[in-house]
């Protein structure tokens, strides 16, 4: 049986997100952040870290209650934005560069763990779930978002994923988007989980502008169109257009581009 090399995969997966500017993205679903921190009802002082953090949405909505927050993500570029963000509201956050498989801090070090849209993709999804209920105290809360399979972000990456695959043998990060999934990953550690459907809208100029803020941002998008010939990087345009046409809900030639998503609020055992 071929053993999967999570570290080469991971490695592969830094330099991917690391291409372009994430936070061009991640700006247009801060609400996603301030829906979920509201959900697990966060009160002023709890120690609270965001994992995969990326420019530190849910870390900067945490601080703004008057929490103890610190975040961490893999990208170095992207932990520097987030400094930018902390530092004009005048906010301390204690960011620090780190991998979801191996989060550098204690045990049961903080009352609220979350992660948007980000824990999901790590490659190693049973240690990454094991990190998130390590380092949450008993009777603290885990905090997700997700995508679902059958949503916005499991047909965008579905598409990628048609013409760059994934290495052999990694099970869908959607699988967060699942309550069998959940479960599965969350279960043995959580005396409760509770998941909801909810829908974030991003705003473009067009479809257009939306498939060039994408192909120039977003890693994976980004990194296939580099790693394809002329014909096919076409192609893969060409899905990525129809895709976001089939989620464009304006009528005015700009584009509102909706996508649903599992929010969960899960409690340590």
């Amino acid at each position: 049986m071929n053993t999967i090399d999570y570290s080469a995969i991971t490695t592969r997966q830094q330099d991917t997100w690391a291409t372009g500017d994430f936070h061009e993205l991640a700006r247009q679903i801060l609400p996603v952040s301030e829906s979920l921190v509201a959900a697990c009802d966060l009160r002023s002082g709890r120690r609270v870290l965001d994992v995969a953090c990326g420019s530190g949405n849910a870390a900067l909505v945490a601080a703004r209650r008057y929490c103890d927050v610190s975040g961490v993500d893999f990208v170095p570029a992207l932990l520097d934005r987030a400094r930018q963000r902390a530092a004009a509201e005048g906010t301390p956050i204690n960011f620090q560069v780190g991998d979801a498989q191996a989060l550098p801090y204690p045990d049961a070090h903080f009352d609220l763990v979350l992660s948007v849209f980000g824990v999901m993709f790590a490659p190693d999804q049973e240690r990454a779930a094991n990190e998130l209920l390590r380092v949450c105290r008993p009777g603290g809360k885990i905090g997700l978002c997700c995508w679902i399979p059958e949503g916005f972000g499991g047909g965008f990456f579905r598409i990628v994923a048609q013409y760059v695959p994934p290495p052999p043998g990694l099970k869908p990060p959607m699988r967060w988007g699942t309550e069998t999934g959940l479960r599965e990953l969350l279960g043995s550690g959580t005396s409760s989980i509770t998941p909801q459907k909810w829908v974030t809208s991003q705003y473009y100029r067009s479809i257009n502008h939306a498939i060039d803020v994408y192909s120039t941002n977003l890693g994976p998008l980004s990194r296939a169109l580099e790693m394809l010939d002329e014909d096919n990087r076409a192609s893969l345009r060409r899905d990525i257009r129809a895709f976001l046409e089939t989620c464009n809900r304006a009528l005015d030639g700009t584009a509102v581009i909706d996508g649903e998503y599992l929010q969960i609020v899960a409690t340590r055992a």
